[in-house]
């Protein structure tokens, strides 16, 4: 485990009350930067999924995106996925041929790995919405808090996919996540990484320092989830009302396990539910363009 050290300085003078003009510029300034974090989830989603929407016409003849959109979205419905998952994986996958009814060849099925380590009892392996949140609120009743967030890796960058106790500003702004956070440094590092105060620590932009405080997290810890290879496929983040003082021994190996057993979890949902739904896709596909 990292830990980002605290930086101690001097205490600030008590700061001067706001007039009013000040008040109403700040509330707009915050209004702002939170429509351009919308913005930004938008502008960096929509690509992705018109890349997908432009395969699936060619491929299948369809009339237009609308159409490919909703075969993307029923497949995805019934799959229990994200939207965005499948677009992401018919764009990046190579495709079947035209007159072949199938997508892939026939393969044995494979058992999904154990997740024991979540303590939620039985829960329904090809539920991704199901298996995330027992590993998120395992996470938080490991690490005592009530607030905080799953993020997966989507290309290159971080994606939030689940959160809990978080702010509509926060969920906004961290929606996707290239570097300098803690989620991102554990990642890189493959590593669990605390931050034990947000307000001292330098591994935050002033910006993303006030997001994170505005939703009342005043420190946090996060966990990569790696798989039996060693990948490393998303992270959980805890996040504290209070600064931290550390976790224990057996804290740590308790994540530690979580990041495995979820880490795991990714690696066979990848490699078998995705694929079944994009094999239920090309089904849905052929149907309607026949």
């Amino acid at each position: 485990m990292t830990d980002d050290q605290p930086v101690h300085g001097t205490e600030d003078e008590p700061p001067s009350p706001l007039g009013p003009e000040t008040e109403r510029l700040a509330a707009q300034a915050t209004e702002l930067q939170r429509q351009v974090a919308q913005l930004e989830v938008q502008l960096r989603s929509r690509p992705r999924i018109a890349m997908a929407e432009g395969v699936l016409i060619e491929r299948y003849g369809l009339p237009d995106a609308g159409a490919a959109f909703s075969l993307m979205r029923e497949a995805s419905q019934r799959a229990n996925i994200k939207l965005h998952q499948v677009a992401l994986a018919v764009a990046h996958t190579s495709g079947p041929r035209r007159d072949n009814g199938t997508w892939f060849a026939p393969r044995p099925p494979e058992p999904a790995p154990p997740l024991g380590a979540l303590g939620s009892g039985r829960l329904d392996a090809r539920n991704q919405g199901e298996v995330l949140g027992a590993a998120l609120n395992r996470v938080l009743d490991i690490t005592s808090t009530d607030m905080g967030n799953v993020q997966l890796v989507e290309d290159t960058t971080l994606r939030m996919e689940k959160h809990v106790g978080l702010s509509r500003e926060f969920t906004d702004f961290f929606a996707f996540v290239d570097g300098g956070t803690s989620c991102s440094r554990a990642a890189l590092a493959s590593q669990q990484v605390t931050v034990r105060e947000v307000e001292a620590s330098p591994g935050f932009d002033d910006l993303s320092r006030r997001v994170i405080m505005s939703a009342g997290s005043r420190a946090c810890h996060s966990v990569p989830l790696v798989d039996e290879t060693d990948t490393v496929h998303g992270v959980i983040s805890s996040h504290h009302a209070l600064p931290l003082i550390g976790f224990t021994h057996a804290q740590l190996r308790a994540l530690q396990d979580t990041s495995r057993a979820v880490g795991n979890w990714i690696s066979w949902h990848r490699r078998t539910v995705l694929p079944e739904a994009l094999e239920d896709l090309h089904r849905l596909a052929l149907a309607r363009s026949n």
